[in-house]
């Protein structure tokens, strides 16, 4: 991919992080929500967010994954990013901060990934995981036009025992209407 692409929204900037961003991703990764319901470390020690920061640099120049941070006025607000891009297929995946939920960010910022993956990108389909039970994060698929496609039984690398995960998928010729699950 090369250089990295900034995305914006009205009220969100989408860039990739940068050492900077290292302090308030520590911070932020220190949140048990983020600890349960992502593949961050556990614990999340500060060398953790040097080597994100790195990593997400190097994804980037090689094309395989694409991180955002997502910022607002005040700053850091979270991440998101599409992982694992092969074959014209990647997964969404996303965290926020505890000082950026309730606010819409997320869904404003997925879209914007969204319109990205399937306009630029050029990709065919998108993937979303989560733990059974994340339903903030359900929430936000669902609104973006994800359709369930199940439960896989202990699908999910945890922070000990595999957990069960959920799995949803969106083409890029489908709707981008909210679908209701049965979850």
């Amino acid at each position: 991919m090369g250089e990295p692409v900034v995305l914006r929204t009205a009220r969100l900037t989408l860039s990739r992080p940068v050492d900077a961003d290292v302090d308030a991703i520590f911070d932020a990764c220190q949140d048990p929500l983020i600890q349960q319901y992502t593949t961050v470390p556990s614990p999340y020690a500060r060398e953790d967010a040097e080597k994100f920061v790195a990593l997400a640099a190097h994804w980037w120049d090689v094309g395989s994954e694409l991180v955002w941070a997502i910022r607002d006025a005040s700053g850091l607000a979270g991440m998101i990013g599409l992982h694992r891009i092969k074959d014209g297929a990647a997964e969404l995946g996303y965290w926020l901060a505890a000082q950026g939920r309730g606010r819409g960010y997320m869904g404003e910022a997925a879209r914007t990934v969204v319109d990205f993956a399937f306009g630029p990108l050029r990709l065919e389909r998108l993937e979303w995981h989560a733990v059974v039970g994340n339903t903030a994060s359900a929430r936000v698929a669902q609104d973006l036009g994800f359709r369930l496609e199940g439960i896989r039984r202990r699908g999910l690398a945890g922070h000990g025992p595999r957990v069960d995960g959920w799995i949803a998928g969106l083409l890029s010729t489908d709707p981008r209407t909210p679908q209701a699950w049965a979850i």
